[in-house]
């Protein structure tokens, strides 16, 4: 069960607000979004990480998995 705080009302409302919107309004909005959930991402990792340990929390932080196995085979020699 999902819990909701919005009456159907105002998410009517809500809804029609953001439709209203053009389709490149609703992007850059999404983008910005995405922006600043990712600088709150890197903001919170420890400093002094290598890159490929940055690389690795940042995405495991974004999309809650590790990141495939051969991800950095093109860096190994």
């Amino acid at each position: 069960m999902m819990l909701k705080d919005t009456t159907p009302e105002m998410e009517l409302l809500h809804n029609k607000l953001w439709m209203s919107r053009t389709v490149d309004e609703r992007a850059e909005f999404m983008f910005g979004m995405f922006a600043l959930a990712r600088r709150t991402i890197i903001e919170s990792l420890p400093s002094g990480l290598s890159d490929r340990e940055f690389k690795k929390q940042l995405y495991f932080r974004t999309y809650g998995e590790h990141l495939p196995d051969d991800f950095f085979k093109d860096e190994e020699s």
